[in-house]
């Protein structure tokens, strides 16, 4: 049976040298994530507030933390102080939020935006249009203490391939268009 030592190692063969792999260790225990650590890998993915808190003491220092699952404002003041990017921002309260906690410690944190781009109404996200406003905004340029590095979006959960392909063909093009500004 292959290990998760030989399965990243497969993986990580398939990307190219720019690519971060950050392995989604919900539901796994501290021990399985030690032994992806212990074949290199140093950025974990966490969808919950509470598994990101009861893992991070446990592992080493230079883990880089990855909160990859849906952000409530009242718990951006728990996971700022360690957390390395946060790939769900999906409003531009909790952006606020974000801002205001990082500025509390005196770091800046890397976010991305999510936007709605399912066919789903159980995702959560911005549309192009309010983000567009929102990124005009003087309240935008106002906040000094988070960086937005890119664009995350979760695709309809469908065995149709060509319809997850257009997803993401959109959220590349929403990207593209956030770029030119």
């Amino acid at each position: 049976m292959e290990g998760i030592a030989q399965r990243l190692e497969k993986v990580r063969g398939l990307l190219p040298e720019h690519v971060t792999l950050v392995a989604v260790s919900k539901t796994h225990p501290v021990e399985r994530l030690m032994e992806a650590y212990s074949a290199g890998q140093r950025d974990f993915g966490e969808n919950r507030v509470q598994e990101i808190l009861a893992k991070q003491p446990l592992m080493p220092t230079d883990v880089r933390w990855h909160l990859i699952g849906h952000l409530q404002r009242n718990k951006v003041k728990q996971v700022i102080p360690f957390v390395h990017l946060i790939h769900s921002i999906d409003s531009d309260r909790l952006l606020f939020e974000v801002d205001k906690q990082a500025t509390t410690i005196g770091r800046v944190a890397d976010v991305l935006l999510q936007f709605h781009i399912a066919q789903e109404d159980t995702k959560f996200g911005f549309d192009i249009s309010e983000a567009e406003a929102f990124l005009r905004s003087e309240e935008f340029r106002q906040l000094e203490n988070v960086r937005i590095c890119g664009v995350m979006g979760m695709a309809t959960f469908t065995e149709d391939e060509r319809q997850v392909r257009a997803e993401f063909a959109r959220l590349r093009t929403i990207f593209l268009r956030l770029q030119e500004g």
